[in-house]
């Protein structure tokens, strides 16, 4: 693998670990870095890397929220022997997750292949990008009018997870961004932008597993070490830097408002509009 090579991994890990967790859509901005930075590698194995990458960015959410998400324990004095081993609030936390996990594998895994043919291409990714600009600036107005009523996490019910898990089942569409919709989602079901943000880091885990493995079992597991190479500085790099954007976004929202994201995404879908239609007049 040339230093050329490297070099663009490293750019593309780096557009992932930022763009997975801030609401400007991880997958919209591969598929458009693309047009600029070409991978010497087959379009299958393309096409896997830019889910499979996602690996690398979960395992900064384990890194970071580890003792909030392990549940299981060793507590001496507990008064029974599931809760011994066993912490019932993180436990609970899961199955709210997994039961968040529903509509998106309902709906994900048989329309897969559909989606990827059909929506996969730059009108798509910029029409959501201002799309949920706008609806972003929007929820953000009506919100400055009411306060959260879910403050902490542990008050998140099932109802509220499960809806939260509807609003993801919109970012199967390429460039609307998975956590975009899903702290759309919490926000307007009533959580504060902490808790849907947390959540919605959470609720990647399974998803993003499932997503990666599912791609890997459609790919094979024959990669040829150069192949093998890429991922694995790809994941790296991803993950080196979604732990800096993860404590970035959760500073940044305990004073600010998602508008700054909702006006990126207005003026980077009008700069994609205007650079493919510049593009395809002079081809």
């Amino acid at each position: 693998m040339s230093i050329i090579e490297i070099l663009k991994v490293i750019i593309l890990g780096i557009i992932e670990g930022i763009t997975e967790w801030l609401p400007i859509s991880s997958t919209g901005h591969l598929i458009l870095a693309d047009e600029f930075i070409q991978l010497d590698v087959t379009p299958e194995f393309m096409e896997m890397f830019r889910v499979v990458i996602q690996l690398g960015a979960i395992m900064a959410v384990v890194f970071l929220y580890f003792s909030r998400l392990w549940p299981f324990r060793n507590q001496k004095d507990a008064p029974n022997a599931l809760q011994r081993y066993v912490d019932m609030d993180k436990m609970v936390l899961w199955f709210k997750i997994l039961v968040a996990c529903l509509p998106a594998v309902a709906i994900g895994l048989p329309f897969d292949d559909l989606l990827e043919e059909k929506l996969y291409n730059y009108v798509v990714v910029a029409l959501m990008l201002i799309l949920y600009g706008v609806v972003f600036l929007i929820i953000e107005n009506y919100n400055a009018r009411r306060k959260p009523v879910v403050t902490d996490l542990g008050d998140l019910t099932f109802k509220i997870a499960f809806f939260i898990g509807v609003f993801q089942v919109l970012s199967l569409i390429p460039g609307t961004s998975r956590s975009g919709s899903t702290i759309i989602g919490g926000i307007l079901l009533g959580a504060s932008r902490t808790v849907a943000a947390e959540f919605t880091f959470f609720l990647a885990i399974p998803v993003m597993f499932g997503a990666s493995l599912l791609k890997l079992v459609k790919f094979g597991f024959h990669f040829t070490g150069a192949e093998a190479g890429i991922l694995l500085l790809g994941m790296l790099t991803a993950f080196l830097v979604s732990v800096l954007a993860i404590k970035f976004l959760m500073g940044y929202i305990k004073k600010h408002d998602f508008k700054a994201f909702g006006w990126y995404r207005i003026v980077l879908g009008v700069l994609v509009f205007g650079y493919f239609i510049g593009k395809n007049l002079l081809a």
